[in-house]
Formats: C-alpha cells, structure tokens, sequence
C-alpha cells in the first residue's frame, strides 16, 4: 500500500511528466478559468493566459515547456489564422482592400516610425537592434479574434479591414527580419533577393491556382466522406504553413492563405465549417493562449530597474502606437467609434510574430537579454488589454447593430422565421437540407422542418415507417451543424395538397421543394405537383436543382422580370439571395430593366450589404434562348418568377422552367417567389379523394390490361 502512495505522490511531483495528467489539467484550465472569469466580466481569454502564467516554468512550474506543449501551441496559432482568413468575407475583403492597405500601411509605419527612434535615441541600442526591435511593434496577433468570431460580427467593415492589414503588415515585418538576419550574416546580396522574391511567387500560385483546384476536386470525388474533409483541411494547413516557411516567411502567413484558398470552398452555415470552429475553440486556440502566458517570466520584474524601464517602455510604445494606427484608420474612413476601438483591440495583441521577431533576434545576438524579457512581459500586458478593448467594442457594435434593427423593423420576422422542406421522393433530400441550413436566419429559433408525404394506399403503414427511418439520418446531418430539425411524416392521396395543408398548419415562412419531374400526359391535364404549391401558397418559395455543390460555381445569375421590386417579399427574397452570394463569394451578375436593377442597389445599401450586382439590361423574354451564350456550367442561376395575380406576373413566366432545362441542363438552378399578400392567395383545395382514387383506379386497370399481354 505504501509502494502505491508513493506512485501516486510521484505521479504529481512537478513539473509534471505524466502525459495523460498533462492534458488532464490542460483541459480543466480550458474549461474553467473562462466560466470562473466571465463571473467578473473577465475575458477568458485572460483566464487562459493567466494559467499559463500560473502553471508555467516562471510560476509554480507545474508544466514545463517541452516538445508537446510546443506542438500543441503552433496548432492553435496556425489554427487562429487559418479561421481569420476562412471567415474572411471576401466580398466585403474586395470591397475594402484599399482600406485594408492604408491600415497595413499605418500600422506598419507608425509604429516603426515610433520605436526606432525610442530604441536608438532613448534605449541607446545600434541601429541594426533598434530597427528589428521597432518591427516587432508593427507586428500584431488576433489573440482577440475568438471574442470577435464568437460575437458573430466578424462580418463587420472594420474586421475585414484589420484581419486584411494583419495579414500585409505581419508579411511586411517578416520581410524585414529576412533581411536584418541575412544582413547580419553577410549574406544580402542578389542571390538573397532573386530567391526569396521567386520563392514567394511560387507559395502564392500554389496556394492560390493549385490548392484550391485539388480542394474542389476531392470535395467532389468524396462527397460523402464527412470526415475526411476535415483531415483533408487540416493536411492542407499545415502543408501550406510547410511552404510558407520554406518560402521564407513564418509558417502563419501560409495558414491565413490556406484560409483565404479554402474560403470559397467551405460555407459558414456548413457541417465541415462547425467542425473546424468547433475544434479550434476548444481545444487548439485555448492550448495556444495557455502556452503564450507560459512564456512570461514574472520574475523579470524584481531583476532590477533597467529590466523594468525596458518593458515599461516597450509596452506603452507599442500600445500607443497601435491607438495612433487605429485613430488616423477611424479618421479618414470615418469609422466609428466602437469600430476604432475594435480595430485597435484586433491589432494591440502581441504574441506569434513578435515572439518570432524577437527570438531570432536573441539567438542571433542581435538583441539582449532585457528586450527579450521586456518582450514577453509587453506579451502579457497587450494580450490583456486587446481583450478588453476587443470584448467591450464588440458588445457596443452588436447593441448599435440591434438598435438599427428595430429602426428598420426586421426583427419580427427573422425572429420566427420557418423553413418548410417537402418532399415525396426520399433522394437527394440533404441538398435541400444542406440549402436551407445556410439561407436559415440564425437568429430564429425555429426549427427547420422535414416533410415526407406518402401516399394513401394500402401500403401506407409501412411507407411511413421507412420515410421515419429514413429521416432520422438527416436530423443527423443537421445536428452537425448545430441546426435544429422537426421531422414530419403525413400521408395524402395529393401529395401537392399535402404540402400547403401543413405549410399552412406550421405557418411556414419558406418552403423548399425539389425540382419537378417530367410532367406526364395526367398531370398536364390537371396540373402538376410544383404548379400546385405555387399557385395554392403565398408564402416564398424556393424550387431547386442541385446538380453539384454549390461551392463550385463561379458566379450568381440572378434573372428578374419587370416590376420585381414591387413584390411584398422582395426585400426578404434578396436578403437571402445575397446571403448565397456571401456564403460562397460568388459575384451576382443582375439581369433586369433599370427600375428593379436600382431598387435592388438601394436595398442592398439601405442593408449594409457590400455586394454591388453588376447590372446587364434584359427585357426580351422572347430571346431567353441568348442568355445561354453568356451563362457557363459553372454558373449558379436564380430565376425570380411570380405567382398568377402578382404584379410582376407575366403569362410568358409559366414557360420559364422548360426554357431553363433546355438551356441549361447542366447548371444548379434556383426558381423563386417572393412572397405574396395573403388577399392574392385562392385557398381553393387541390383534387381531393375521388379524383384521386379515380386515377389510381384507371392504373390499376392499365396494369391489368399490361399483365394480360405479358401473359400471352
């Protein structure tokens, strides 16, 4: 027994060494500290550094700093800027490049501008120091990112703008460390520019012409393998942070364009994008916060005065000067004043780059001792102060977003907002699935709900018990992106008649339904199925063909007809047509007369939508067959259609959906209606019962007829 206490109480002898202990604690802290913190409105970003700070080698040194601690920390620093660049909104990016550049710019030079003369003049270190010290201050982290991520407003103009100068900023730095430390070796001469400038340009066509072409070839080949997408991402992360590095950059810049090259191919509302955020939040993120509060030396504090002055004025050089970035960023592109704020907590952070800057300065004996401990001690004051500053600018942006919210009166109807899918063939229903998921307003808290519709005969007992089964497995799929699913199993002689009866029982708000199949000699004569739901429902309808993933097309053909502005859910129906467009950074190609293509840019502006509809006149419908010359395979188009009675309904409409299976038999195709007012709804019943049980009858008797001459 004795023998047994003394292995348990060597098992905790610290530092520790037991790796299971090691992740145990690990894990603990991960979810502690962040629920004991937000009791007094603490980040928990704080809370992590603080236990690392706490359990490091400089604390009570219970974990040391080894190979796995290392491993782990590089995973989640990796990980912070592959998310940055994956929820980056490429089309407010583009809209904001400029931006992003002059930001890049100020708050490269001001810093620099700023602390080399501090460190050559004040600090009295050689020029070679004092210029690799002052390009550690132009470097910054997004430490604070998960606050912004998490806070869902990493849409906003000013993230776009400060993830988009991290990114030029942190390749300007690195660029110049290249040099200092080739400089320092004699060796910054013609060859040294020649290499490191081509092997730039090959990491970027990799990652940029190569990468995303295999991405789409192997989401393609393996559509159903979930799980390996994932590994799939992960492997191109860290290939990419490979080559990076080999290109002569550090390893982050290639996972921010591992980010940016995936982008387009992995949508926010997807299974695949919960996973990665999922992971990344908890468990590599927070491992990489702990280890950057391992590293701060408290000890530093009581080596003497001249340690002190150093980090003193390292920290308020770098603070100040990433305030002075954000201030002249606010000035001239009248930013707000929450919005400076979160520019500057984004960009005050330092850890990943300046660690990298000022390591490789230590080692090479460039830079002593005090700034290195000056460095880490300017780590921990920043982190703490980017989360604050993130955290409270975050929380204004939301409450002024809100308020704007009910200015405009949209709260009310995304609040309880109802997504209807119905279906009566049970294949290919997690297209629809995967479509509602990612036009759903998140913030309604209503279910997604699925409806099989089986016939009345007398094999309904057993049909229902399928289509449950087989439901089950999507309520899955759903699960995997946090989305909840009601399932629902009816059954109806019509199956049309079925759909608007419980659209009208759940006061659905959208339905989704598949793309008709070929209309046979019956129901040319009483109407198919789609033409039913259409004119026997008011609410907006979604009529789809999914041919491939959406993720691969290339642009958003929007085609509208004349007076389409002037529909009741216009602006509903185009708030998710631009949420299309943003989830897959698709470009919108708007063909329309002028009147609906300028409402359609006012919305869009009155909205605070970033995309810009490039505008193409068409009014011919009679020549529909010309779009085809314009319109590739790789296009998505949504044809904006109305309902019989509306005031853009047009009796050339009807024959709209044949002309897009001639035409464009390859293409995915989305047919809308916007919603309409209830007056304009007939609320006539479909073919009920007899007329059913009729044609059921007539094909029993061409089944017997049938049977008669196979016997013969």
């Amino acid at each position: 027994m004795e023998k047994y206490f003394a292995h348990f109480i060597h098992e905790f002898k610290t530092p520790l060494d037991n790796p299971v202990l090691i992740f145990s604690l690990i894990l603990f802290i991960i979810l502690l500290s962040p629920i004991l913190l937000r009791k007094i409105k603490i980040p928990g970003i704080i809370g992590l550094i603080v236990s690392g700070v706490v359990i490091g080698p400089f604390g009570l040194n219970i974990l040391e700093q080894n190979s796995a601690i290392d491993l782990f920390s590089t995973i989640g620093l990796l990980y912070i800027m592959f998310i940055a660049g994956l929820e980056l909104d490429l089309q407010e990016f583009k809209a904001h490049r400029n931006k992003s550049l002059i930001f890049g710019f100020l708050t490269f030079i001001i810093p620099l501008s700023i602390g080399f003369p501090v460190c050559y003049y004040l600090l009295e270190y050689n020029a070679m120091a004092s210029i690799l010290t002052a390009s550690m201050f132009a470097t910054h982290t997004l430490v604070a990112y998960p606050i912004v991520s998490s806070l869902g407003i990493s849409k906003n103009p000013a993230v776009a703008v400060t993830v988009g100068g991290t990114i030029l900023t942190d390749t300007a730095v690195l660029i110049i460390l290249a040099v200092v430390m080739g400089s320092s070796q004699g060796s910054l001469d013609q060859e040294f520019w020649i290499r490191l400038v081509l092997s730039l340009i090959a990491f970027t066509a990799i990652m940029f012409l190569i990468i995303p072409r295999i991405a789409k070839w192997f989401f393609e080949k393996l559509e159903s393998e979930k799980h390996a997408h994932y590994i799939f991402v992960l492997s191109v992360v860290f290939f990419a942070a490979f080559l990076a590095e080999a290109a002569g950059v550090e390893p982050i810049i290639g996972a921010f364009f591992a980010g940016l090259a995936l982008n387009p191919l992995i949508p926010n509302s997807s299974a695949l994008m919960n996973r990665i955020e999922f992971l990344g939040n908890s468990l590599f993120i927070p491992f990489f916060l702990i280890s950057v509060g391992m590293l701060v030396n408290t000890r530093v504090i009581f080596s003497g005065p001249s340690a002190l002055i150093i980090a003193g004025t390292l920290t308020i050089v770098a603070i100040s000067a990433k305030w002075f970035a954000a201030y002249f960023t606010q000035l001239i592109f009248k930013f707000s004043g929450p919005q400076r704020q979160l520019i500057f907590g984004l960009s005050s952070a330092h850890a990943a780059a300046t660690l990298a800057v000022i390591l490789v300065g230590y080692k090479a004996q460039i830079l002593d001792e005090n700034i290195l401990n000056g460095t880490i001690i300017l780590i921990l004051v920043t982190c703490i102060v980017a989360s604050f500053a993130t955290e409270k600018a975050a929380r204004k942006i939301i409450i002024s977003d809100e308020m704007e919210d009910e200015d405009i009166d949209q709260i009310s109807t995304s609040a309880n907002e109802h997504i209807l899918i119905p279906f009566v063939d049970i294949e290919n229903v997690h297209k629809l699935l995967e479509f509602a998921t990612m036009i759903k307003e998140k913030k309604s808290p209503k279910p997604i709900t699925m409806l099989s519709i089986v016939p009345n005969n007398e094999e309904a007992e057993i049909n229902i018990a399928k289509s449950r089964k087989k439901l089950d497995e999507y309520v899955l799929q759903a699960a995997a992106s946090e989305i909840k699913v009601n399932t629902m199993v009816t059954i109806d002689h019509n199956p049309a008649s079925g759909i608007v009866r419980t659209a009208k029982e759940l006061t659905a708000d959208i339905i989704i339904i598949g793309w008709p199949t070929k209309v046979g000699f019956i129901e040319k004569i009483f109407g198919d199925k789609a033409t039913s739901i259409i004119n026997n429902t008011h609410k907006m309808l979604f009529i789809s063909r999914f041919q491939k993933p959406v993720a691969f097309n290339n642009k958003l053909i929007m085609i509208s007809p004349a007076f389409t502005e002037r529909e009741v859910g216009f602006e509903q129906l185009i708030q998710k047509i631009a949420r299309i467009a943003q989830e897959f950074n698709m470009p919108i190609i708007s063909y329309s007369d002028e009147r609906t293509n300028d409402a359609l840019n006012k919305l869009l502006i009155d909205k605070k939508i970033s995309i810009r509809p490039i505008f193409k006149r068409f009014e011919d419908w009679e020549k529909f067959s010309k779009l085809s010359e314009e319109i590739t395979e790789k296009d998505l188009i949504i044809f904006n259609s109305a309902r019989q009675g509306s005031i853009s309904y047009e009796t050339i409409l009807d024959r709209i959906p044949y002309k897009l299976e001639k035409y464009f038999k390859n293409n995915n195709l989305l047919i809308t209606y916007a919603q309409q007012s209830k007056t304009l709804e007939k609320y006539k019943e479909l073919p009920p019962e007899p007329l059913t049980i009729g044609l059921e009858a007539i094909e029993q008797m061409g089944k017997g007829i049938g049977s008669i001459f196979r016997k013969k």
